[in-house]
């Protein structure tokens, strides 16, 4: 087992065989792997809010998220999740994604800004996304529109002929959607060659003007109950179906990035 694939099991509390500590992962692991990683690692932007990005490398994701213990954006989780799951011996690739507003009924114009695995195994695509908020499948969804089911809702990808991609996936999310909607569209054919790659997605996010990762805090996980999101004004909290939120100021968002995420400004 690679040093990164160790470090980030220990990181997410997730204990390999005593019999033999050297077993790579299988693919039934993975939901476990990707539930304890949910409730574990927080989607988090503060390191772009404070000006300390760097080029997404091994290292850095290794020093930053598993020996740091801070968390990270999709270039940041997802490209930290393959780097595991190739280690582990996975046929696995990136693309880029465009998400979609749900509000405004578009795409956004601003790029393919979001990272996201597609993993081959035993013949079929599927995908794999650690890092997309609180829209988490939790587990590996096939590229065939079945629907898979997790502790966070229905996840489905299906087939679509659009200029910008030919696959959509669609979430309903446990508690909060009664419908289906679309998260974000990508192209199976489109895959980035390197980690270079996730590094150019940082700089869009980092200085597009229409970057929502750019104008303050955005701090979130899964709990065992439900989740809890942090910004900069308030702390919402989701269990068992119930939503509180309350109004923050700046010591109180201190304290609670301590509590709930284990992160420090």
């Amino acid at each position: 087992m690679s040093t990164l694939s160790a470090l980030f099991l220990k990181r997410i509390g997730y204990t390999t065989s005593e019999q033999d500590p050297h077993e790579k992962i299988t693919f039934d692991q993975l939901p476990q792997i990707l539930e304890l990683a949910s409730t574990t690692i927080p989607f988090e932007n503060l390191r772009v809010l404070t000006h300390r990005t760097r080029d997404i490398t091994r290292e850095h994701l290794v020093e930053d998220i598993l020996i740091h213990n801070e968390g990270g954006i999709c270039y940041e989780l997802n490209a930290l999740f393959y780097l595991f799951l190739v280690d582990n011996g996975f046929d696995a690739a990136f693309t880029r994604a465009i998400i979609y507003d749900n509000e405004a009924k578009e795409y956004i114009a601003w790029g393919r800004t979001h990272v996201t695995i597609l993993l081959k195994h035993e013949e079929q695509t599927y995908l794999v996304d650690a890092g997309v908020g609180g829209n988490l499948p939790l587990k590996p969804v096939p590229l065939t529109g079945e629907t898979v089911t997790s502790s966070n809702g229905e996840f489905r990808v299906t087939t679509v002929d659009h200029e910008l991609g030919n696959y959509v996936y669609e979430i309903k999310l446990k508690h909060k959607d009664t419908d289906w909607h679309i998260n974000y569209i990508f192209d199976s054919n489109m895959l980035l060659s390197d980690l270079a790659e996730c590094t150019e997605v940082q700089q869009i996010v980092v200085e597009h003007p229409d970057s929502h990762f750019n104008k303050g805090p955005l701090i979130t996980k899964l709990t065992s109950t439900g989740n809890v999101t942090l910004t900069g004004s308030s702390f919402t909290k989701w269990e068992d179906g119930v939503v509180t939120k309350e109004k923050i100021d700046d010591e109180t968002f201190s304290k609670l990035l301590q509590d709930h995420f284990g992160l420090k400004q």
